[in-house]
């Protein structure tokens, strides 16, 4: 996604705000390509107290770093190819369309493009996956805890996206990449991401009570 805006935190809740972007920022960057050599490097020495407080994460993420240093990268690169490329359809699908509609560029697409065009956002020439990759999301996630436009990047427009384009198909992605057999440490991402999305989903819910 592309936009003029910098991202900068401010705030009381500073630090926690900070935590929910740099947790987006990771699931967009893990699931949006075969890990990196300074990612893999990054997770094997990461602590395994969650990046957010809270034990109901902590499993999870621990579970996680565990993989990251169990495999090597190269496992972990093919795992990748295994689950999402290849050659035809892949064994786990990236898009929201096709767990929300059954099929790709369908009408959760049309809408999600008239989402990001409101606030100012739109995908980049470079960029050949369609809008609803769940790592496309993510960093919108990120830009609208993050940015600097409060008139944008606030907790309304972040329920708002986050009920309407990914509260009802992650759970299905993450089952869906959970029962593939040859995964591994995408089990334990899909696993963390699970907890992360119930969390932010209780979040979100406490703004109605």
């Amino acid at each position: 996604m592309s936009s003029s805006a910098s991202i900068e935190f401010h705030g009381p809740d500073a630090a926690e705000e900070l935590a929910r972007a740099e947790v987006y920022g990771l699931l967009a960057e893990l699931f949006y390509a075969p890990l990196s050599p300074e990612m893999f490097g990054q997770l094997r020495v990461a602590v395994t107290e969650a990046p957010m407080a809270g034990a109901f994460l902590e499993a999870s993420w621990g579970e996680l770093v565990a993989a990251s240093r169990r495999l090597g990268l190269a496992e972990i690169q093919a795992e990748f190819v295994a689950l999402f490329g290849g050659v035809g359809k892949p064994a786990v699908c990236l898009f929201g369309s096709q767990y929300l509609a059954g099929s790709l560029n369908q009408k959760p697409l049309v809408e999600l493009r008239s989402a990001l065009a409101a606030l100012g956002l739109e995908r980049a020439q470079t960029v050949l996956e369609t809008e609803d990759h769940i790592a496309s999301l993510c960093e919108v996630m990120r830009y609208l805890i993050a940015g600097e436009d409060a008139g944008v990047s606030n907790l309304t427009a972040q329920q708002r996206f986050f009920n309407s384009h990914l509260r009802g198909w992650v759970d299905g992605f993450c089952a869906a990449l959970q029962a593939q057999p040859q995964a591994d440490f995408y089990r334990a991402l899909a696993a963390f991401t699970r907890d992360f999305f119930a969390v932010e989903a209780q979040g979100f819910d406490l703004l109605e009570a």
